[in-house]
């Protein structure tokens, strides 16, 4: 009895002393400080940049051609719009150009017309003044003024007419512009991929109304890959941009992915009630942005996630020379 006591001790002692290293390592590996002199270290998450794909009208989403999870290329379709009633409204713009063309043929045409009569209307009056001046009893001086008259008249006809032309000009401009609004509105209603990436999420299915922005998917840029942590005030007024940092993935510690720093934040994010003493202000915690080199995201698109949490190493002092188990070391 005393013998089975004691094993059963035994064993509890162990279970416990494994449960109190575990829990001194999750502190340590989560809240303790990385102890190495000249580098700051935070924990995070990786992230991608997220692009929404969005319709531009309101109107039904008539087809979605991708999935969540899907990989997708740069200028790749995704979706479609209906378009029925943009096509109908297409076809009566280009009808409108054909008819504001016509016109203006027409006062073209027109303005050829008065410029002859314009043109016979001043001959006829050189002709009654000429006669009037050979012999005043040849031609009375009423025919010579209903001849000026008829200039006048023939010249603002002409005018007339050529600001009919411009008018049928301002139309054809005005339905022209229309027509390509109109094609600029039907493109939108092709909706592509503006980058490369994965699909996130499938927010719309076929036959579903959209207002205008509606998102229909939401893509991750695998190349624009990074990490968010957070320092201390003494620490994140040390870091520079472009500063050299270390990731460790908690699912691949085996692995050290080199990043740089692209963010500083100009703000504290965590800002206690009342600042007083120094105790206080090391509450103070700024966000730092570490991005991953899209060159080498590239080199392992396959293997980007987000979402995966890890732990994030930053040089503080760039004389420092990184620790081995801090060198890079990636997958083949």
């Amino acid at each position: 009895m005393t013998h089975r006591i004691g094993r059963k001790s035994a064993a509890i002692g162990a279970v416990l002393a494994v449960v109190l290293g575990s829990g001194f390592l999750f502190w340590r590996y989560y809240f303790a400080p990385p102890g190495l002199e000249g580098f700051a270290s935070g924990n995070g998450r990786i992230e991608a940049t997220e692009i929404d794909v969005a319709a531009k009208r309101a109107g039904r989403l008539e087809e979605v051609l991708a999935r969540e999870g899907d990989r997708v290329a740069s200028g790749q379709l995704l979706a479609r719009m209906d378009s029925k009633s943009l096509q109908a409204e297409l076809r009566q713009a280009e009808a409108r150009v054909n008819q504001a063309r016509t016109e203006r043929d027409h006062a073209r045409a027109v303005i050829k017309q008065r410029e002859s009569e314009c043109a016979l209307a001043g001959k006829d009056l050189k002709r009654s003044e000429k006669l009037y001046g050979q012999d005043p009893g040849a031609i009375s001086l009423e025919q010579i003024e209903h001849d000026a008259a008829a200039v006048e008249t023939a010249q603002a006809a002409c005018t007339a007419a050529e600001a009919q032309l411009a008018n049928a000009e301002a139309a054809i401009q005005a339905v022209v512009a229309e027509v390509e609004r109109i094609k600029a509105d039907l493109d939108d209603t092709v909706l592509r991929a503006s980058r490369g990436g994965r699909v996130l999420y499938r927010l719309a299915e076929p036959g579903e109304v959209l207002p205008a922005g509606g998102k229909v998917l939401t893509v991750l840029d695998l190349t624009d890959v990074y990490m968010t942590i957070f320092l201390p005030t003494s620490q994140a007024g040390r870091v520079d941009l472009g500063a050299e940092a270390r990731i460790i993935f908690d699912a691949a510690p085996e692995y050290v992915v080199p990043a740089s720093v692209s963010f500083v934040a100009p703000r504290a994010q965590f800002t206690p009630k009342e600042v007083e003493t120094r105790s206080e202000r090391e509450k103070l915690m700024f966000r730092i942005k570490l991005r991953i080199a899209p060159e080498l995201l590239q080199q392992h698109i396959e293997k980007v996630k987000t979402g995966v949490p890890g732990v994030a190493y930053v040089r503080l002092d760039p004389a420092t020379e990184w620790p081995p188990h801090l060198h890079v070391r990636l997958p083949e």
